[in-house]
């Protein structure tokens, strides 16, 4: 009886292991398929419902989405290489055209969430050319490809298991397609963003993306009238847009620009 029972305690302790040890993150596609099948369980435990997980299934190894993770070679660039490369000039032009087009939208965005048109059209312009180019993989492999993916696993596990819930939402679907990171919409929102900062309705709809980019701003600390520029109070919402110290810049320098002030 004593046997038996230690034998239970260690069939116990290995399959605790094995589950503890389950979704194994990795550096190369060989692991992918088992990796999806070793998710689905903590995905399903998470609250993914059975559309979220029929698109787990279905995903395949983004190749591209990882080379282009390794590879941001541009956030190494000085500030003036960084907005030239990014064409920051043409952005501003047309942004400010674009400002004029559209008043009554931005007048209302500002009354709604305190932030001037300047900040939205900038992050507009640099994300997808003003909803020009919004990316043509698929959104549900990019960010599995990223969950499995051992460089930034943590981070892209919490984004996978949102994508998966806006495919039960009927938000996303398996067909979905956006950026190389999983970033959807005409200023390109990751998953769980949708989730905390989506105002309702398509990202691929202008109206709504510049809506929800001011929400965010404003979930990010943004105070209506205070300066955007680095030292200013603002300038932290903008960081919280994008890690990296030189685009951070490039669109505080860019929406200044555009708003003429």
């Amino acid at each position: 009886m004593r046997f038996l029972k230690s034998m239970m305690v260690a069939a116990a302790l290995v399959a605790g292991a094995v589950s503890a040890q389950a979704a194994q993150c990795g550096n190369a596609a060989g692991g992918f398929e088992a990796w999806k099948v070793a998710f689905a369980p903590e995905a399903k435990a998470a609250g993914v419902g059975p559309r979220g997980l029929s698109a787990l299934a279905g995903t395949h190894y983004a190749t591209k989405t990882i080379y282009a993770d390794r590879n941001q070679h541009s956030f190494h660039l000085s500030l003036g290489e960084f907005m030239s490369k990014r064409g920051s000039g043409a952005i501003v032009a047309r942004g400010r055209g674009l400002k004029k087009a559209n008043a009554a939208l931005f007048a209302s965005i500002e009354a709604t969430y305190g932030v001037p048109a300047g900040p939205i059209i900038a992050i507009w312009g640099m994300e997808t050319g003003f909803g020009a180019v919004t990316g043509n993989q698929n959104t549900i492999s990019a960010v599995a490809s990223l969950a499995y993916d051992c460089r930034r696993h943590d981070f892209f596990t919490e984004q996978a298991i949102a994508a998966l819930k806006l495919v039960d939402k009927g938000v996303l679907s398996a067909n979905s397609v956006g950026a190389m990171h999983g970033e959807v919409g005409q200023t390109q929102f990751m998953p769980k963003n949708i989730f905390a900062y989506g105002t309702g309705g398509s990202l691929s709809n202008k109206e709504t993306a510049l809506r929800s980019t001011a929400n965010f701003l404003r979930g990010h600390g943004w105070k209506r009238g205070a300066g955007y520029q680095p030292g200013q109070p603002n300038f932290s919402a903008i960081q919280g847009w994008n890690a990296a110290s030189v685009y951070q810049q490039a669109l505080a320098i860019m929406g200044k620009q555009i708003d003429g002030n």
